[in-house]
């Protein structure tokens, strides 16, 4: 097992003085509907406007400025599916270091151009993180160069946990932080700093932090119960930023002594908070950056006092944001899309669609065809998309239509 050094206070002050030139002081925002949900105060801090649209550029950036003159001659290599990417190239290109970042396949095309318009090199391969690691390891090997690990150095978590000192300073009467939890980077360093921040500010004074993970990738809960990192299957998950197998060794060690608590999410809470982000507080987030306000709102959380929750990043493909979006409509009870088999006779569509008007639904989408697995030559088939008012609503409006003679089949997004 490896064992770390917490760092101190001071050096999260030093790390922070030093990032104050790169990045930005990204400001909280008082959150009703979730102080409502919560029934504590809760604020949120807004990293997704951090610059690169992450706090990835903290960790990336104080990483890099502790390279010795012989080590950023020699460049340095990193891999990342975007927002650890996007930070160690704005890093490398204000320090004026040479950077290769592997990428997966299928990363986002924003993501890409960003990381490229920073001036690094990227290489596409692999499907996932891990295949890039190897690779960032083998071409670190090979050429030279320092390898810049996403979340297990020591570096990586002390630029990190600058954002707990900014939170505590901006709000300090936090008495419970909740952050979202991939290798284990931000949480280590946040909680290591938010509990040392605390300390100083009044004696016996603490912050609970609690840890959230996507059900489909969560290594910590058993990590933490079995005492040791272990690597678990993941299944695959929006929130593809906290998308990490196993915990890093050197954020695990640091965790089990300073994290209180770890939940998780579902796919379905994820899509409702992005929505809901949009909706009340009018901020765009990627999935990953939004599991803090999923696990408020799914209840998963159980807070004292002023809670903190962190948007760790903004950086979404807008056509994943299009189908979130729908899904998470859906999974409000918002929208419903139904195929209802009619009979091939004029009149049916109207009939329909007084029903749904009736029943108060508005229509948003509606197509038909002759051709379908089941129907019977005499038959058509509706699909038909309208926008409901909540779950109560959703089951209202399928009531009316079964009342009416239809045989409507949901559609699940």
């Amino acid at each position: 097992m490896t064992n770390v050094e917490l760092p101190t206070l001071a050096e999260f002050e030093e790390a922070a003085a030093g990032l104050a030139p790169v990045i930005e002081r990204t400001p909280i925002q008082f959150s009703q509907h979730l102080t409502d949900l919560l029934g504590q105060r809760v604020v949120m801090k807004l990293e997704n406007l951090q610059r690169t649209g992450s706090f990835k550029v903290r960790g990336a950036t104080h990483r890099l400025s502790r390279l010795t003159e012989s080590e950023r001659a020699r460049g340095v290599v990193a891999a990342s599916a975007g927002n650890h990417a996007q930070g160690v190239a704005l890093a490398a290109q204000q320090l004026g270091i040479k950077a290769t970042i592997y990428m997966p396949l299928g990363v986002p095309v924003p993501k890409l151009l960003a990381t490229r318009g920073y001036g690094a090199e990227v290489v596409l391969a692999g499907d996932g993180v891990e295949t890039g690691l190897q690779l960032a390891l083998e071409h670190a090997e090979r050429e030279g160069a320092v390898m810049i690990h996403p979340y297990d150095h020591r570096d990586i978590i002390v630029g990190q946990g600058t954002l707990g000192v900014e939170f505590l300073e901006q709000a300090p009467d936090l008495e419970t932080l909740v952050v979202g939890i991939g290798g284990g980077g931000l949480i280590a360093g946040v909680a290591a700093a938010a509990k040392a921040k605390a300390a100083a500010q009044a004696e016996g004074r603490e912050v609970r932090i609690i840890g959230v993970q996507a059900e489909n990738a969560a290594p910590y809960p058993v990590s933490l119960e079995a005492g040791e990192p272990i690597t678990v299957t993941v299944e695959p998950t929006i929130a593809d930023g906290i998308k990490v197998a196993r915990p890093g060794d050197i954020p695990f060690s640091m965790i089990r002594g300073l994290v209180d608590e770890v939940v998780t999410v579902s796919e379905d809470d994820i899509a409702r908070a992005l929505l809901a982000l949009l909706e009340r507080a009018k901020v765009v987030v990627e999935p990953a950056g939004a599991v803090g306000v999923a696990a408020i709102m799914a209840g998963k959380i159980r807070a004292k006092g002023t809670t903190g929750v962190i948007l760790s990043g903004g950086n979404i493909d807008p056509l994943l944001m299009q189908r979130i979006v729908a899904h998470g409509l859906a999974a409000a009870g918002r929208y419903l899309t139904v195929l209802i088999p009619l009979p091939d006779r004029p009149g049916q569509l109207v009939h329909v669609s007084e029903t749904l008007a009736q029943a108060g639904a508005n229509v948003i989408e509606v197509s038909h065809t002759r051709h379908g697995q089941g129907l019977q030559i005499s038959e058509v088939m509706l699909q038909i998309s309208v926008e409901t008012r909540g779950e109560e609503h959703r089951q209202l409006v399928l009531e009316a239509l079964r009342s009416a003679g239809f045989r409507p089949q949901v559609v699940q997004d």
